[in-house]
């Protein structure tokens, strides 16, 4: 045939070094790291701070949905708030939707 059979050959057995092993993990080590300080550190701490504006949440209050919508929280309950976009217009959003707390005044400027 034109293919010649190819056998495995052992490799000679090499005494493990433990300074070998650790310098062979210390890439992953460090993508990890990095990994850590660039990607999940921030999105705890945004969520943190999240959390702690939708606790902070009262009546009255002028709030941004993350859908871009603007108005004014008429109730709040346990899962839902509903907030005021116009004069008798009433929409009830998840308490997730909500994603800033406006300045006051804010909806008479707009």
């Amino acid at each position: 045939m034109l293919i010649s059979n190819a056998f495995a050959q052992a490799a000679p057995a090499a005494a493990q070094d433990p300074m070998s092993t650790f310098t062979g993990l210390l890439p992953m080590i460090l993508m990890f790291v990095v990994l850590w300080f660039l990607m999940i550190r921030p999105q705890m701490k945004r969520a943190k701070e999240h959390k702690a504006l939708l606790e902070g949440l009262q009546k009255n209050d002028e709030v941004l949905t993350q859908s871009g919508i603007v108005g004014k929280v008429v109730a709040i309950g346990d899962g839902y708030v509903t907030v005021e976009v116009a004069a008798n217009t009433q929409v009830v959003f998840q308490k997730q939707a909500i994603g800033a707390v406006l300045p006051k005044g804010t909806l008479k400027s707009i």
